[in-house]
């Protein structure tokens, strides 16, 4: 099984971090192919970003050959419908796999992203898959995305301080990392709070691999179906 893990922004050391946590998952014979847009911002922080992204993330889709499934890691879920409009394989988006989970092993989750802008675009995710009603609050920790490739960093402090009034003031039974950036910090923080953190990278490669064994495919169907041939210019 080849899966492609998309990252919508450029920058490499977020997309190396990724593709570590995806691995760490994945069952063996399982490849990760790892890889982020060539163009685009270097983050993703709010709807101008997630536009600015998409013209690149899908020219890594339509130019990468050979692969099962395909997870965009970004957690706004950025141009996930248009990404299955260009192929049968499953496509799942981080955002949208560990809402799933979460609702499936607490009665309520908080998550906790990085800056206020970025909250109504998962607040409106929320609602579009079904789930609002099972989130309790999306936080933000007002950590910007860059701030956690920097090992100096205090984001994990701050991001573990908003986790804790999640539980206090949400009373959360279940928190949802709101950024790809933070792949590498939810088993500490799980540890460190006692209740279950989930990262989206890891939920989706479980669930695209479960979907590749099951064969399941994406419907080519009605707004899925492939797109026109036409001029762009």
């Amino acid at each position: 099984m080849r899966i492609l893990v998309v990252n919508p922004n450029t920058t490499a050391t977020m997309t190396e971090k990724i593709g570590a946590a995806a691995r760490r998952v994945a069952s063996a014979g399982t490849e990760i192919v790892a890889v982020n847009s060539a163009h685009g911002p270097a983050s993703i922080e709010g709807f101008y970003d997630e536009a600015m992204s998409l013209a690149g993330m899908l020219e890594v889709i339509r130019e990468t050959p050979d692969y099962d499934a395909v997870v965009i890691a970004c957690f706004d879920d950025t141009g996930l419908d248009a990404a299955r409009c260009l192929t049968d394989k499953p496509v799942i988006g981080i955002g949208e796999a560990a809402y799933h989970m979460a609702s499936m092993i607490s009665n309520k989750f908080s998550v906790v992203t990085t800056l206020a802008r970025s909250v109504p675009a998962l607040e409106h995710n929320l609602h579009r898959y079904g789930l609002m009603a099972r989130c309790a609050r999306v936080r933000s920790s007002e950590v910007a995305v860059l701030e956690l490739e920097h090992p100096g960093s205090d984001a994990c402090t701050r991001i573990s301080a908003e986790i804790g009034r999640a539980v206090a003031e949400d009373r959360a039974e279940a928190i949802v990392l709101g950024c790809a950036g933070m792949a590498d910090l939810a088993e500490a923080l799980a540890r460190e709070h006692g209740l279950p953190v989930l990262d989206g990278v890891t939920c989706a490669v479980g669930l695209t691999e479960a979907m590749v064994r099951l064969r399941i495919f994406t419907s080519q169907v009605g707004g899925y179906s492939p797109p026109p041939a036409k001029k762009l210019r």
